[in-house]
């Protein structure tokens, strides 16, 4: 996938265990589109994962899409007043207007909005560019501008001029995460496919 959108390659380590069975609330784990920094910094470091891996893994908003729904408190209800005023201050105005006008209302569940406008489905450092001009779609993202560690990491990011570097981070980052939580012993299988259970 990360290929195929011109990211980064890197060798998976094989023979991880997984569970036989999916279970959707373990889902809570996922750090949410709302968080400040002091709740992602936490959620990262239940996983073994540092400040830096925060703000490499968060990058992969480079790609994709989300529903409205997932931010539109930015938008109409930033304080709980839902008003068309109540909007989030840290949030560049003209990207404001821009969301306002494909998300209408909090209730919007099914339009859906490019996390990295104009390179949604490639894997490059826009990210970064979008997050230091105050347009990074979550709050998660705008976040990633309160911490002096993280800051730094994108400013360097969005000069655009270290790709390679942030490809490496980012794989070292994947491969991290994917020694999160590992099961051992009788736990799991080792699955043939790897998105599928064995039976």
């Amino acid at each position: 996938f990360f290929f195929q959108s011109k990211g980064p390659f890197w060798e998976v380590p094989l023979g991880r265990r997984d569970g036989s069975v999916s279970i959707s609330n373990e889902t809570n784990q996922l750090p949410p589109p709302t968080a400040n920094f002091t709740v992602l910094t936490q959620l990262f470091a239940a996983k073994n994962l540092d400040s830096k891996d925060l703000v490499v893994l968060s990058a992969g908003h480079t790609i994709g899409t989300s529903h409205c729904f997932s931010f539109s408190d930015r938008l109409y209800n930033f304080t709980g007043r839902v008003n068309p005023t109540d909007i989030d201050p840290t949030l560049e105005p003209q990207y404001m207007a821009k969301l306002r006008n494909k998300c209408t209302s909090l209730n919007d569940n099914t339009t859906l909005v490019e996390m990295d406008p104009g390179s949604f489905r490639t894997f490059d450092l826009a990210y970064f560019k979008n997050v230091v001009k105050r347009r990074g779609l979550f709050h998660s993202d705008g976040a990633l501008l309160t911490n002096a560690f993280t800051r730094a990491y994108v400013e360097r990011h969005a000069g655009g001029s270290y790709k390679e570097e942030f490809f490496a981070d980012f794989a070292a980052s994947m491969i991290k995460m994917g020694n999160a939580d590992v099961l051992t012993g009788s736990q799991g299988e080792i699955r043939k496919k790897c998105n599928v259970p064995n039976h």
